[in-house]
């Protein structure tokens, strides 16, 4: 389920809006500045496939979302339950904790979730907007905005990643343990 927890920035217990009706969702990003839109995802997409493939599927959505040709490097992320790889957990839980620190990127960051769910959390004084993102959401995290992004106790996403530049993922952390008081995309979604 998509859903959008709006919290004051000081105390995650003030829970100012709390809902999982798309509209809402995307009225209340828009207002603040945020893009956050829809596409539809195949039930059959198969996000353990090549990167190639799912591109290739996903081809319609990618033209889309990109029609003013703005990204010029489109890719796939994700992390997904392995549990023949006796190591999948630990590197599960280092890929997580990596981006549970407050951080901000040079760009826009739009993740289009193609497959799983995973929560990004945006500081946005005197907010923190956490959005639990699923298959067809797309969210624009605009360049210089804090935030931080939450894939769960068991990572299972997939998310195609557009950038205007090739480094333009790199993350540059405030140092802030914000992340660290509030509520996790596990606890969010089970509330």
């Amino acid at each position: 389920m998509t859903l959008l927890q709006v919290m004051a920035d000081v105390d995650a217990a003030d829970v100012r809006l709390r809902t999982d009706k798309a509209d809402l969702i995307a009225d209340e990003l828009v207002a603040r500045g945020i893009a956050f839109d829809h596409w539809p995802v195949a039930a059959d997409l198969d996000a353990d496939r090549p990167a190639e493939q799912i591109l290739a599927e996903c081809a319609q959505p990618i033209a889309a979302i990109n029609r003013d040709g703005r990204y010029r490097h489109v890719d796939v992320t994700g992390l997904r339950p392995d549990d023949r790889d006796p190591d999948w957990q630990a590197t599960a839980s280092t890929a997580r904790s990596k981006f549970l620190a407050e951080h901000r990127h040079a760009e826009d960051e739009v993740r289009f979730f193609v497959a799983g769910r995973g929560c990004f959390y945006l500081h946005l004084e005197p907010e923190v907007l956490a959005v639990v993102c699923e298959s067809g959401d797309v969210l624009s995290v605009p360049a210089g905005t804090r935030h931080w992004f939450d894939m769960g106790s068991r990572p299972d996403f997939a998310a195609i990643r557009f950038f205007e530049r090739e480094d333009g993922w790199i993350g540059y952390f405030t140092g802030d343990v914000i992340g660290q008081r509030f509520p996790t995309l596990d606890q969010l979604v089970t509330t």
